[in-house]
This record gives structure tokens, sequence and C-alpha cells, in this order.
């Protein structure tokens, strides 16, 4: 390589360690300038303020409404559901479903010192409204689902799905006794271990929208009936049983869709297997048929596995039930002692 070329190679190398230089103060200009933007994008976004806001900061008080939209309500258990269900799968639908299946309601000592006393008087009632809250759902509420009777979908608020905004469960229970401060029932479409927020009774004439209204004897017509009647008559009979029979006779009529009261059941088979494990076991056979029945399964596994088998724990045994879609039956295959998996 002459002289001349090496001189040649110097000056190219220079002018390009002179544009390398340019090019990281031009870089070092744009970080900063971006820097600067960010910064000031961050303070827009960190001062900004809706109208309402403004408001707020204006007049230095919380509207109403908007107040009714942001107050966060907190609630705690006043007692917690046992029940034979561990898991979700195989729960019934409803409470009336599982007539024969019973459940406990026990009340903490942390709500009142002496949670026996506020039990006090519910034994002469024989069903309790019991709301519950769904602890088991994961899944995020969605506007519209599938129930599991209909093929097709429906908004949330026009069925009973446990996947709700609120995911509150309300069930009408039959109370078999009340020792302490717990509540032996009759009954169950609960998780076992779900928190309860409140126990209210039953009462017909005012849980039951239909015009014909049966009268437990433990409920005295005339005292009800008198605090409707017109002031200076309570005592009067005749004007009692007028008052009584406009009350009743003014009662709506209970609508219902047709994909809820069309519903069937089906029909339950077991087989000699079951039958012998379920009698070593002491399983009632009408608490069994009573859970699958009505089929416990979601509307997903129906349409997109049809015919298949279905596997739930119950208290200490796990049932496998096979469904045949087409005869509209399902088969008791085995009932087995779960296996701990401690």
């Amino acid at each position: 390589m002459s002289l001349s070329e090496v001189e040649s190679l110097k000056e190219q190398l220079k002018v390009a360690r002179k544009e390398i230089k340019n090019l990281r103060k031009q870089i070092t200009t744009l970080n900063y300038t971006q820097k600067k933007e960010i910064e000031s994008v961050r303070k827009i976004l960190d001062d900004f303020k809706c109208q309402n806001c403004r408001n707020i900061v204006q007049n230095n008080s919380i509207p109403p409404d908007l107040a009714a939209k942001t107050a966060e309500i907190k609630f705690s258990p006043i007692g917690t559901i046992k029940t034979p269900f561990p898991e979700k799968r195989g729960v019934p639908r409803q409470a009336s479903i599982s007539t024969q299946i019973e459940g406990i309601i026990d009340l903490n000592y942390d709500t009142f010192n002496n949670p026996e006393h506020s039990l006090e008087g519910l034994e002469d009632f024989s069903h309790i409204w019991v709301i519950y809250y769904f602890h088991k759902n994961q899944c995020h509420a969605k506007a519209k689902i599938t129930p599991p009777r209909l093929d097709g979908r429906i908004g949330v608020f026009s069925s009973r799905s446990p996947h709700r905004p609120c995911p509150l469960g309300l069930s009408l229970v039959e109370i078999i006794k009340i020792e302490g401060s717990k509540i032996y029932f009759k009954g169950i479409d609960m998780v076992d271990g779900s928190p309860v927020f409140d126990i209210k009774p039953y009462v017909p004439q005012y849980d039951t929208p239909s015009k014909e209204i049966s009268h437990p004897e433990y409920f005295d017509l005339e005292f009800i009936n008198a605090r409707e009647a017109p002031d200076g008559q309570e005592t009067t009979s005749d004007c009692v049983m007028a008052s009584t029979s406009q009350a009743f006779s003014s009662k709506p009529m209970v609508r219902v869709p047709n994909w809820v009261s069309n519903a069937n059941t089906l029909a339950v088979i077991f087989s000699s297997k079951a039958i012998e494990q379920m009698t070593e076991l002491k399983i009632e056979f009408e608490s069994v048929k009573q859970l699958i029945e009505n089929d416990p399964r979601s509307a997903y596994l129906r349409t997109k596995h049809k015919s298949q088998i279905f596997s739930f724990q119950f208290s200490e045994a796990t049932i496998t039930a096979k469904f045949d879609d087409s005869n509209n039956s399902v088969t008791v295959v085995q009932v087995r002692k779960t296996q701990s998996t401690l």
C-alpha cells in the first residue's frame, strides 16, 4: 500500500469519527427531548380531571349519585355452611332438587357473643331463606350466559347462574332442627364452606306470589291481617276475612319461560355394582337419584360431549354416572369411597 493510500484512509477515518461524534450528540439531544415530552404527558395525565371531578374539586363535595356508584360495601359472614359437596362439580342447581340431602349452618361467634340467642323463635318456622357467597367462583361475570336447560343465551339476570357481578346465592331450605348456634336443614345447592351473610324465615303470605296460599298452623291469620284492616275494626272477624280474601285475590299469577317449566327429568338406573357399593357405604338411593335425575352437567358438557361419563364428589364418595342422551336416561356405574389426597 502506497503512502498516498494510507493518508487517504486516515482522512476517511477522521471524517467517520467526526460523523460518529455528531451522531452521538444528536442521540443525546433526542433522549433529553424525549424525557421532557414524557414528563409533560405524565403531568397532563396526572392533572387531568373530567367535568364531574372538576365540579367535585370546586364544590369540595361528592355528588350523592357519584358516591353511590363508587361506594364500596363490605360485609362479614355470620356463619359457614357445611355440605357433602367439597367442589362445585355435581352440586344441585336448586335446593328444591335435593330435598333429602342435609347440611348445617354454623354461626360465628364473631357476630354475636351468644349466636344461639339470634336463633330464638326460628324453630317455629319450617323453612328459611339463606343468603350466601359463591366463594368457589373464579370466572369473570358475563352479561349473557347459557343456562343448562336452554339451547341458547340469555341475560345473566334472567338466570340463576352463580357467575354474577355480585356472586350471592339465595336458597329456600327446610329446617330439621336447631341446636345451639347450628341450624340443621334439608335442601342443598351450596358448596361446603360457603360463607353465610343472612338468614330469614320463610313466610308464605309474603313470599308466595300466587292466589292460593296454604297457611301453616303456627300462623295467626287474624293477627297478620289485622294490620291490613281499617283502624278501629281490627277485632271484627268479618272485616278480617274480607281483608284476607282481597289481599290474596289481588296477587298476580306466576309466569316463567317455557324452557324453565318444560324441563324433563332423566330416568335413573343403578348398576348392580353401584347398588352394592352404595349399600356398603350407607348412601341413600333417593339422594343420589335427586342429584342426577335433573342432569348436573353444564350446557357445555351436555352439548359438546354427549352421552359421556360424569363423575363428582358427594360427601366421602365419588359417584360415576353414564349419560344416555338419546334415551333420556342416566346409569350410575359405580360409587366408590374417595381416596384421600393427603
